[in-house]
């Protein structure tokens, strides 16, 4: 558990499992869909093609849904599992001893992700220990780089801003450049659980912890590194694994804010939330939450913004952007659309935007290795990954709605 411990530190800061028979998948509707290309099956998960980028939809149990991933994503799950071994190995580590660290990982998770693990160990071929690994791939990729409290924006308009009123969310996920090989195994997994949750899709690389969420309420959440140094004082549930319990099971606004009031961090976060009616930003330290709103308009970086935390003056990679992307909406006031806000989310930190293009910041470069635009009302998806294209996904009929 001391290893995991540098883990969520430096989260702060920046064999084959046997088959076992499972009950029938209950039978789901098959989603209409336009504009995806139908890939493969698997014991009732579906693979898509969007464009550049694999979409898999998995119904059933967690288990079940685990199973179905592993098989749907077999290729690019050991190839990237591949290419993680490969680099902790170059850096002294042993399979033995990876897999080792593997089995503390997941202790505190739920058990919901916990079968969605064992599911995934089944049918693709690495084992539990693997598979939890993997899961952390970002954060090991990164212990070989000095850390530095650069990640993530968001922007998110509404009201007058937009258009048609309508919430538009936007968020990057910027981190060093040793991570972007990883965004040849990006996946959109859609999940629909039998249980009575909410349907969920996560954007990540294939297994690696996901960090950008939208359910079938139209509920966005999705995280910017705060860049303070505040630990919990006692041991806590990973923060971030607790994205998948609140896009389960809340399915309003008013009930996620209860969800994340209610869930102390383990580390101090930055959370993006938006819904239907409205988009905000919640300032979490390991003992206090403040939550910041906007008029129509609202933005996250690097930083606490709330002037009660009376903190000292904020990193000026962190503040530039902030002040960017509050600029470039205002520039852009009544005619913001999915378009438009795409242009603002492309528009590099060289040249005033908010987005790192292979930015050189304390030595080393930085890209936003994912991006998203997500309107909430529709559950329109735009998503892509540094150095590609956009592609437009309707979650809707993938949702099952």
């Amino acid at each position: 558990m001391k290893f995991i411990a540098v883990l969520i530190l430096l989260c702060m800061l920046t064999g084959t499992a046997a088959a076992i028979t499972l009950p029938q998948v209950v039978s789901f509707p098959q989603p209409v869909v336009t504009g995806v290309k139908p890939i493969a099956t698997f014991e009732g998960g579906q693979r898509f093609a969007a464009g550049d980028y694999p979409v898999i939809v998995l119904s059933g149990s967690y288990r079940q849904m685990g199973r179905q991933y592993g098989s749907l994503m077999k290729t690019e799950l050991n190839e990237e599992y591949a290419f993680l071994l490969d680099t902790l190995v170059k850096r002294g580590y042993t399979q033995q001893q990876v897999r080792e660290i593997g089995r503390d990982i997941p202790a505190l998770y739920p058990q919901r992700i916990k079968e969605i693990f064992l599911g995934m160990s089944e049918t693709s071929g690495l084992t539990p220990d693997d598979i939890a690994v993997l899961y952390y791939g970002a954060i090991f990729q990164l212990m070989a780089t000095p850390p530095v409290p650069a990640s993530c924006s968001y922007l998110a308009t509404w009201g007058n801003y937009t258009t048609d009123g309508s919430v538009i969310v936007s968020r990057n996920w910027d981190l060093d450049d040793s991570v972007t090989p990883y965004t040849k195994w990006y996946v959109l997994a859609v999940y629909r659980p039998t249980d009575g949750s909410n349907s969920i899709a996560t954007w990540s690389p294939a297994g690696m912890r996901p960090e950008t969420f939208m359910n079938s309420k139209g509920l966005f959440i999705a995280d910017d590194n705060s860049g303070l140094n505040d630990a919990a004082p006692e041991t806590r549930p990973e923060f971030i694994t607790e994205y998948f319990r609140f896009m389960l099971d809340y399915s309003d606004l008013k009930g996620l804010d209860a969800g994340i009031r209610g869930a102390n961090t383990d580390v101090a976060w930055i959370v993006d939330v938006a819904g239907p009616d409205g988009a905000s930003v919640y300032e979490k330290m390991t003992n206090k939450t403040r939550q910041r709103g906007g008029e129509g308009v609202i933005a996250a970086a690097n930083h606490f913004v709330d002037p009660v935390w009376n903190l000292s003056a904020p990193p000026e990679h962190s503040l530039s952007r902030y002040n960017n992307l509050l600029r470039q909406a205002g520039e852009a006031k009544g005619s913001i659309d999915a378009q438009k806000m795409m242009q603002i989310r492309d528009v590099c930190l060289e040249n005033g935007g908010a987005k790192f293009c292979h930015s050189l910041l304390f030595g080393n470069t930085y890209s936003s290795n994912h991006q998203v635009v997500f309107m909430p009302k529709s559950k329109t998806l735009w998503m892509k990954t540094m150095d590609k294209d956009w592609q437009k996904v309707e979650l809707g009929p993938l949702f099952g709605n």
